[in-house]
């Protein structure tokens, strides 16, 4: 069985997508008017505006990947390959997390490196 936290190949991606829909639905229907308002901002911030939504995907990987949150890392990370993001891209925004939050931030990247490839090679099917 794929450990939910495993994002690095498409079960583990799935597991992942899965669970954090049942869970964000969850936490929706529950009736906490905090909770709701809460997943909504948070929905809208990501929304263009004055910046568009791909670079605010990527500042949401940089502030991740300083919080070390490899569930919010595969989240932002999905969400900038989607908007089509390059990995070239991925790895500079890897680099200013790395500045930013310091060599503890290491072994997230390790994470986001792998979880980076699995969700590029589930967007280039194989020949």
């Amino acid at each position: 069985m794929t450990d939910r936290h495993d994002h690095s190949d498409i079960a583990g991606l799935e597991a992942f997508r899965a669970f954090r829909a049942e869970m964000n639905e969850r936490l929706i229907g529950s009736g906490h008017l905090g909770l709701k308002r809460f997943l909504a901002l948070d929905g809208q911030a990501y929304q263009d505006g004055a910046l568009d939504g791909r670079a605010k995907e990527m500042l949401g990987l940089v502030a991740s990947l300083v919080l070390r949150c490899d569930d919010c890392v595969t989240y932002h990370l999905e969400r900038c390959v989607g908007l089509g993001v390059t990995r070239e891209e991925c790895l500079e925004v890897f680099n200013v997390g790395l500045v930013v939050g310091g060599s503890i931030v290491i072994p997230h990247l390790r994470r986001a490196l792998r979880t980076l490839d699995a969700l590029l090679a589930e967007r280039t099917p194989a020949d």
